[in-house]
C-alpha cells in the first residue's frame, strides 16, 4: 500500500441511508473507505466477505495464506467501526512495520512493547485514553504488566485483532506461551468483537484457537491455501552435497532474491560464510543481537542483500513481494512451518520456486531438538513437587532441585514447559507457586503431537503426489478445486533441479526384486521389503528403497498406505506396499520406461552404510 494523504474522520454507520439493511450499510462504508483511505478500487479474493462480517461485529477466524491481504481484514472494518482497534502481534519487527504502514496511510497508529521506553509507553497510553488513536499495536506480554488491562478497560477498544493466531494453540507449529492466556484477558474487553488471523492452521489448531480465545458463534473463513505460482521441488540430498546445489540453484539472477532456511544456527553461519563471496548475502538467527537482526532484515527487504540465510526465527510478517526462491537446507519440523516459510515466495503472483533438501540425517536432527525442547517428564515432576500454594522466588526452587539437573538450560526448559501446562504459576516479579495437577497429561500429549508433526513432514517428502495438492489437503481447504498444480516436481519432473532419468541396470534389478516379493504377498511393510532386498543387495539403503517405492507408486505399479500400531502407549507409524493390477501385468521390458528424479540417495550415505555393514558382518560386501 502506498502513502495516502490524511483524510476526513472515520465514517459512521449511522450516517448511511436508513432504508438499507445493516449489511448493505456496512458494505457501502467499507467500499468507500477502501478507495478513499487505502487507495484500492476493489477487494482481493475473499477479503470482502471477511470485512463485512468483522464490520457487522461478528467474531471471525481467518486463515488465509501469506500475501493474500489479511491485514486489510481488520484495518478496514476497524476504521469503519470507529473507536480504537487493538492489534496483538508476537514480533516487535512486525509491529513496527505495521505501525509505519498505517501512519503512511494517514491513520493514527502507535505501539507499546518492550523495545520502547517507559515514558514512550506512558505517552501512548495517554493518547489511547484521549481517543487519539485509530490503532494500538501491542505484544501479548503487555498483559503481564500490572495495570495494563485495567487501562484498556477504561476505554474499551471497538475491535480486537489477534495476528499470527496459530501461536495460541499448543498444537500449532509456533506455540507462544504468552498467547495462551489471551482469551482470559480479552473477555474483559468485551463487547469488542475479535478477529483472529493466521496464514497456517490445521483443523485441530483452528478449533483450539477458537476455544482458547472464547470466540462467540464465530464465522470461519478458511481458504486460499493453493499457491500455483510456487513450484515445489523435493531433493533427497545429504548435508555434504547441499552447498554446491544451493550455489547452482541461485546462479541465475532471475532466481533471486532468495531465502535459505537452515536447520541450525551453526549450519546458517557456515552457509553464510560460504555464500557471501558469491552473492550479496545476509544472515538472521536468534543468536545475533537484536540490532544486527533488524539491520540484516532491513537490508534484505530493501534489496541491498539478494540472499538471506536464516533459521526459522526469520520471516513472520515479512512483506517482500518479489522473493523468487525459498530453499530449505534441511527438513523442516512441521508441515505448518514449511507451508508458512515457502509462502514468502512469489507474493507478487509471479513464478517462483521452493526447493526442499532432505535426507535421513535430518530426522536425527529433529530427534535432538525434541529431546532438548521436551525434557523427561520426571524432571518436570521434581520441580512440581517443590512447589506450594504459597509463592516463593524461582531462584529458591532452582537451588532446591539443582542437583537433579545437568545444566541451567535444562532447568529453564523444564520450568517453561511446566508453566505452559499450568503446573506452575509465575507472577510478574518472578515468584512461583503450584498450579494444576493435570499438567502431566497435557505435556505428554503435546510432546507426542510434536513427534507426529515431524513424522508428517517426513511422509510429505515420500508422498508420490502433487506437492501443492498434498498441502491443500493437509490444511483441509474445503473449497479447493482438487486439481494438480502443474508446476511441482511431481507434475513437471523435467523442471526438477536434478532432472529426470531412467533407472540404471542395478536399480532395475532392485525393482524386479521388489515386484517379485510383492507378487506373492498381498501387502508388505516397506521396512520388510528393505530387509528382503538386503539378502541379495546388502549395500542398498532404506532411503534408496523408499525412493524406488515412490517411483513405482507414481507409475501406478504399487500403492502405499500409512498404517500404525500401538506400543508402550505410543502410536508407531509404518507404511505398507501393495502391488496393483497394472504392476502385476508389467513385464521386464517395461522397466526401461520407469524414470526417477535425480540420484536415489547421496553416495556418502551409501558409503557409510556399506562401512557399517562390513563392520557388522566382519567382511566385505
Amino acid at each position: 500500500m502506498g502513502g495516502m494523504p490524511t483524510a476526513e474522520p472515520s465514517s459512521d454507520f449511522s450516517k448511511t441511508a436508513r432504508q438499507l439493511s445493516p449489511r448493505e450499510q456496512v458494505s457501502g462504508v467499507l467500499h468507500s473507505l477502501l478507495r478513499s483511505r487505502f487507495g484500492f478500487q476493489s477487494f482481493r479474493n475473499h477479503q470482502e466477505e471477511v470485512c463485512l462480517n468483522v464490520g457487522l461485529g461478528k467474531d471471525v477466524l481467518l486463515v488465509m495464506p501469506t500475501g493474500a491481504g489479511k491485514s486489510l481484514c481488520y484495518q478496514l472494518p476497524g476504521l469503519a467501526r470507529g473507536g480504537v482497534t487493538l492489534v496483538i502481534s508476537p514480533l516487535l519487527a512486525l509491529i513496527e512495520d505495521q505501525v509505519d504502514k498505517l501512519k503512511k496511510l494517514g491513520l493514527r497508529a502507535d505501539r507499546i512493547h518492550s523495545g520502547r521506553t517507559r515514558d514512550e509507553s506512558r505517552s501512548v497510553c495517554m493518547q489511547y485514553l484521549l481517543g487519539n488513536l485509530d490503532f494500538l499495536l501491542i505484544a501479548p506480554e503487555r498483559f503481564s504488566v500490572p495495570g495494563f488491562l485495567g487501562m484498556l478497560q477504561k476505554k474499551k477498544p471497538t475491535l480486537v485483532a489477534v495476528d499470527e493466531a496459530h501461536c495460541i494453540s499448543q498444537w500449532g507449529h509456533d506455540f507462544r506461551p504468552d498467547y495462551r492466556s489471551l482469551g482470559d484477558h480479552l473477555q474483559a474487553l468485551r463487547p469488542a468483537n475479535i478477529v483472529a488471523l493466521t496464514a497456517t492452521a490445521t483443523p485441530l489448531v483452528q478449533d483450539d484457537v477458537c476455544k482458547q480465545l472464547r470466540l462467540t458463534d464465530e464465522t470461519r473463513s478458511i481458504h486460499g491455501f493453493r499457491r500455483n505460482n510456487i513450484a515445489i521441488q523435493l531433493m533427497d540430498t545429504p548435508p555434504s552435497a547441499r552447498l554446491p546445489m544451493i550455489q547452482s540453484l541461485l546462479k541465475k539472477e532471475s532466481d533471486r532474491p532468495a531465502i535459505i532456511y537452515a536447520p541450525t544456527r551453526k549450519v546458517a553461519e557456515q552457509l553464510y560464510t560460504d555464500l557471501k563471496s558469491e552473492f550479496r548475502t545476509g544472515i538472521y538467527h536468534a543468536g545475533l543481537l537484536p540490532l544486527v537482526r533488524e539491520k540484516n532484515q532491513h537490508l534484505f527487504l530493501s534489496g541491498d542483500f539478494e540472499v538471506i540465510v536464516a533459521t526459522v526465527a526469520f520471516g513472520m510478517g515479512i512483506d517482500k513481494a518479489n522473493i523468487r526462491t525459498v530453499i530449505h537446507a534441511g527438513l523442516p519440523g512441521s508441515i505448518e512451518g514449511y507451508y508458512q516459510e515457502i509462502g514468502r515466495a512469489g507474493r507478487d503472483a509471479q513464478p517462483s520456486r521452493a526447493v526442499l533438501m532432505h535426507s535421513y540425517a535430518d530426522q536425527r536432527t529433529h530427534g535432538f531438538f525434541l529431546e532438548r525442547d521436551y525434557p523427561e517428564v520426571a524432571l518436570l515432576r521434581k520441580i512440581f513437587e517443590k512447589l506450594t500454594e504459597d509463592k516463593k522466588p524461582i531462584e529458591l526452587v532452582k537451588n532446591e532441585v539443582a542437583s537433579q539437573f545437568k545444566t541451567d538450560e535444562v532447568f529453564e526448559k523444564s520450568l517453561e514447559k511446566l508453566r505452559i501446562h499450568r503446573g506452575a504459576n509465575i507472577d510478574f516479579e518472578g515468584n512461583i507457586s503450584k498450579g494444576v495437577a493435570t499438567w502431566e497429561r497435557t505435556y505428554l500429549e503435546q510432546k507426542q503431537h510434536k513427534e507426529k508433526m515431524a513424522l508428517q513432514m517426513t511422509q510429505f517428502t515420500q508422498s508420490p503426489t502433487c506437492r501443492m495438492l498434498g498441502l491443500v489437503k493437509y490444511f483441509g481447504d474445503q473449497k479447493d478445486s482438487g486439481a494438480k498444480c502443474g508446476v511441482c516436481d511431481d507434475c513437471e519432473p523435467s523442471q526438477h533441479p536434478n532432472g529426470q532419468r531412467v533407472l540404471s541396470r542395478v536399480e532395475q534389478g532392485w525393482v524386479a526384486q521388489i515386484m517379485a516379493v510383492l507378487s506373492v504377498s498381498d501387502r508388505r511393510a516397506s521396512g520388510r521389503i528393505h530387509k528382503d532386498l538386503m539378502e541379495n543387495s546388502p549395500s542398498i539403503t532404506r532411503s534408496e528403497v523408499e525412493k524406488i517405492l515412490e517411483t513405482l507408486a507414481k507409475a501406478s505399479w504399487v500403492t502405499i498406505a500409512q498404517e500404525s500400531f500401538e506400543k508402550d502407549g505410543k502410536s508407531i507409524p509404518f507404511k505398507t506396499v501393495s502391488v496393483t493390477s497394472l504392476g502385476r501385468k508389467a513385464k521386464a521390458e517395461d522397466l526401461a520406461g520407469l524414470k526417477v528424479l535425480g540420484a536415489l540417495t547421496g553416495r556418502s550415505e551409501k558409503k557409510k552404510k556399506g562401512k557399517r555393514l562390513r563392520k557388522r558382518r566382519g567382511g566385505s560386501v
